[in-house]
């Protein structure tokens, strides 16, 4: 691929492979590799879920590496940061073809398929790496769940360590907080509600139960990135783009958020895990982190975590940045993980 502005002096590669979505069909996917100018054989991986948070296939990384996105300077500096230890990096179009937007589960399988992928292509050097995982927001929602499901989906694939940033551990107090009520934020409910019908179109048929203003909507955004999502959502809630709220309440529509929540989730990680998180975050219910964080605890999971004062969403990223990198190359050197738990 063509080189990109913000990663100077760095190789840029596309690679497709095969994964698998929520109902183990198989489905094409793709990941981009940053592979640093002087780059060693085997020298550690990161995989990094940026947050896509959107419905358009433009809005997949391997597109907003080329398009000046401005959300993607949130993530440049600890990217860059991690080039600059020679460290190659993996950015997974985590939403899969479809752009499934909320399917933890299916970004989660896509992330491990995307390292698979990348340790079986020699010109990538990447063979016998160190692999950690990190992302933030939607992104950590995505590196959440592979770091729950590597033991079960990718048992031969060991992991070094998880970061886990600012992410949405349950959909269903997530629409809680932002589906009912006019909130600033609804396009990302409304955005979810739609990436999930498209993952699960028998399971959560949301489309049946908006009314006319919540099909424009839908049809609105159907393409969009996150800011303009945010944009056309704002003030927005389930009462005003819904013949009937119960779409969400319905049982199969539930299975399906509670089966794509993390503090729900029957798998836990074997690797050793960093969270970090506004504790001031408005956007994501930060109890459901708290609550998943205990849960992983007590399964013996090492947790570190780090709450940064930030007072909205998005620069908790950039704040936990600096820690987030230090606690990754403790996990490469093979440093025992430490805990707050």
């Amino acid at each position: 691929m063509p080189p990109v502005a913000i990663f100077p002096g760095v190789t840029v590669t596309l690679v497709q492979f095969r994964s698998t979505n929520s109902h183990g069909e198989p489905i094409a996917a793709t990941t981009t590799i940053l592979t640093p100018a002087g780059h060693q054989p085997d020298a550690p991986l990161m995989s990094y879920q940026h947050f896509i948070n959107a419905l358009g296939t433009s809005c997949a990384v391997s597109h907003l590496l080329y398009s000046n996105d401005p959300n993607l300077l949130t993530t440049a500096s600890i990217l860059n940061m991690a080039l600059a230890q020679g460290w190659s990096i993996a950015l997974p179009d985590h939403l899969g073809p479809y752009v499934a937007f909320g399917a933890a589960r299916l970004g989660g399988r896509i992330v491990l398929d995307g390292v698979r992928a990348v340790k079986q292509l020699p010109a990538l050097a990447a063979q016998n790496s160190p692999v950690v995982l990190a992302g933030y927001s939607g992104g950590g929602m995505a590196t959440g769940a592979a770091a729950a499901l590597q033991p079960s989906y990718a048992p031969e694939l060991k992991l070094a360590g998880a970061a886990i940033g600012g992410a949405p551990m349950n959909l269903l107090t997530m629409v809680q907080a932002l589906g009912y009520d006019p909130h600033p934020a609804f396009g990302l409910a409304m955005a979810a509600a739609i990436g999930l019908e498209r993952e699960y179109p028998n399971e959560l048929p949301i489309s049946s139960y908006l009314n006319q203003n919540g099909l424009a909507l839908r049809n609105a955004m159907a393409n969009d990135c996150t800011n303009q999502i945010l944009a056309e959502g704002v003030g927005g809630s389930a009462r005003a783009y819904m013949s009937d709220p119960a779409g969400f309440d319905v049982r199969e529509g539930q299975s399906v958020l509670a089966e794509n929540s993390l503090e729900l989730f029957g798998e836990v990680p074997e690797t050793p895990v960093f969270e970090w998180h506004s504790p001031e975050d408005p956007l994501i219910p930060v109890q459901a982190i708290d609550n998943t964080d205990h849960r992983w605890c007590a399964a013996g999971v090492p947790v570190q975590t780090l709450r940064v004062p930030a007072p909205e969403h998005l620069s908790g990223a950039v704040l936990g940045a600096p820690e987030v990198l230090a606690w990754l190359n403790g996990r490469v050197r093979g440093e025992p993980a430490p805990s707050n738990c």
